[in-house]
């Protein structure tokens, strides 16, 4: 990774003469999006212009992490700092990403706040603030977010540890214990809320962290004037287990099955995104063979996922019946995931450079049948589900937004389709061959939950659709990279000789040794789009490990979609969204 020779892309020359100063250097990288360092004195005004004023504009900001450089060796000429500021931009006019880094020292940590430029960067900024102490100036509630509000020390600082073993005893005296109660108090003062009339108290509902209709450990504390919504905030973190921080102590190849549990309804769509940002670290091809595979098995978990919605979103409505049927179709597309790949909700399958193994024996006649099976079922769904005068009035023009609305919040997947946005990653940027397939990008028009609905119903087709290709034209060949660095390696020769036993014993046990770079690895997933930014300092584990997943800004735009809405809207726009908790908490 070099600062300099870094090609021209049209961005770098508009900057140098509109960003008025402030670009300390351009920096390559693996994945090919252009990588520019900012001053923090000119970083918000940067930002500002690239989102309002440059030509097609980055109108999204789809990520906002940062980096602990203290322990970092290799940096190649980078510009100084203890910690950096990592903005990943999106432009849809473009097509394209643009990283922006603010490095800053120890002891100044501090820099302005975007939520006036994007309102999604709110919730980053806090996390930003949460996980390295990083100061938001001017941010409108930067408090914890992930972690307790009585947690001492920011834990993806490298000085933090990483295992509770490396920690104290866990002792909850009893002041201590009242300490956490208050912690937990909610002060609607805090958040800017006002009262609906001066002569009134403040009206609240607590929705979870124990509800049926949030799918998962997750509160929502809504203001209410009567039975109308006037305000909402998700409390967000219950289920936060670390999974950037154990990246940073498990080997690159021991870290798969971690990315399982991101979007545990997501199989092996998780495992991709991850590989895809470190197979371009280690400049590795996948075979044509196993890049097919990869599709028709994730295609096939994007089925799966939608069948565990469409059913839990009839029944957050009030119908009973329809979650029985498609968990029953589930059960049959993860008899199929067992039979290849020897697990199910968690297969853990796939590997760097390819996948674990060949298609088994009998792998045609399964997919067939399954695709025999399935359309009539979704035939009837429609009738059961989607034409139902209820759920339609439960559903049609309640928590709508815009395309411009979903862009401004970091929206992406089925729920900014519903908008009318033709935009799918796989189509797009396409990745692992879907250039190669034939399928149509379903879209709504009203941005509500029924479009949403409608959206995800039809990307089942689609994904059918995909499934047959593969199984009428999967290529020959390997099922994975014959690359040194694809792990584990390929067995033919490693009872034949000691060298090739060493090797992959090696490489099995501590894993292959990463070239020092960086790279984003972003794919259509089932909520929208996942994003792994990996960077390596050319060790056997990675240095930093961001997970960028669809829920977190999908459940950060709640108050928006229920403001004016009646409480049991509420319920109809969650589960519209089909959001995982494990997905916007990590």
């Amino acid at each position: 990774m070099t600062m300099a020779a870094v090609a021209n892309p049209p961005i770098q020359e508009e900057l140098r003469a509109n960003a008025g100063g402030g670009i300390l250097a351009w920096q390559s990288s693996r994945d090919a999006i252009p990588t520019l360092w900012m001053t923090k004195e000119k970083s918000h005004d940067l930002l500002r212009y690239l989102k309002t004023k440059a030509p097609q504009p980055y109108g999204m900001l789809y990520d906002l992490t940062a980096i602990d450089e203290r322990a970092r060796k290799h940096r190649d000429g980078q510009p100084d700092s203890d910690f950096t500021v990592v903005y990943h931009l999106l432009s849809f006019d473009r097509n394209g990403y643009l990283r922006v880094k603010v490095p800053l020292k120890d002891g100044h940590l501090a820099l302005d706040t975007a939520t006036d430029i994007w309102p999604a960067a709110n919730w980053y900024e806090r996390e930003v603030w949460d996980m390295f102490g990083i100061v938001f100036e001017n941010h409108p509630h930067l408090t914890r977010i992930l972690m307790p509000k009585s947690w001492t020390g920011h834990p993806l600082r490298k000085d933090h540890p990483a295992r509770a073993t490396e920690m104290g005893p866990f002792q909850l005296p009893e002041e201590k214990q009242e300490a956490e109660q208050d912690a937990l108090r909610f002060r609607p003062e805090e958040w800017g809320m006002k009262r609906t009339h001066d002569d009134e108290d403040f009206l609240f509902l607590n929705v979870g962290p124990q509800h049926p209709g949030t799918h998962g450990i997750l509160r929502v504390v809504l203001q209410l004037d009567g039975e109308e919504i006037v305000d909402a905030v998700p409390e967000i973190g219950f289920h936060h287990r670390g999974a950037e921080k154990m990246g940073e102590r498990q080997s690159w190849h021991t870290y798969i099955p971690y990315t399982d549990r991101v979007d545990y309804l997501g199989g092996v769509m998780n495992n991709l995104a991850y590989l895809m940002a470190l197979e371009k670290l280690a400049d590795i091809n996948v075979p044509p063979r196993a890049q097919v595979i990869r599709v028709m098995m994730a295609e096939l978990f994007r089925i799966i996922s939608h069948l565990v919605w469409y059913g839990t979103f009839a029944q957050d409505l009030g119908q009973m019946s329809p979650v029985f049927f498609t968990f029953n179709d589930r059960e049959r597309a993860l008899g199929i995931v067992e039979a290849v790949t020897g697990a199910r909700m968690h297969p853990n399958w796939f590997r760097i450079g390819g996948v674990a193994q060949d298609l088994p024996s009998g792998w045609e006649r399964m997919i067939r049948d399954f695709l025999d099976y399935f359309p009539p079922r979704l035939r009837e769904y429609d009738h059961v589900v989607m034409r139902n005068r209820i759920l339609r009035a439960r559903t049609q023009g309640v928590g709508s937004f815009t395309t411009e609305e979903g862009i401004e919040w970091g929206v992406t997947g089925p729920n900014l389709r519903a908008t009318g946005l033709a935009w799918d990653f796989r189509k797009k940027q396409p990745y692992s061959s879907y250039d190669q397939f034939d399928f149509e990008i379903p879209t709504g028009r009203n941005g509500d939950c029924y479009d949403r609905a409608l959206v995800r119903v039809e990307e089942m087709r689609q994904s059918l659709r995909i499934i047959e290709q593969c199984l009428k034209n999967m290529p020959e060949g390997p099922y994975k990279s014959l690359n040194p660095l694809a792990t584990p390696p390929i067995k033919d020769r490693t009872m034949h000789d000691i060298e090739t036993l060493i090797t992959h014993f090696l490489n099995v046990s501590w894993g292959p040794v990463i070239p020092p770079g960086e790279a984003l690895g972003a794919i259509e997933a089932t909520k929208g789009n996942n994003g792994y930014y990996l960077v390596s300092d050319g060790n056997t584990i990675s240095y930093r490990t961001r997970i960028r997943t669809p829920s977190f800004p999908h459940i950060q735009l709640l108050p928006v979609l229920c403001r004016g809405r009646m409480i049991p809207d509420l319920i109809a726009v969650l589960g519209s969204i089909d959001f995982v908790l494990a997905d916007v908490d990590r």
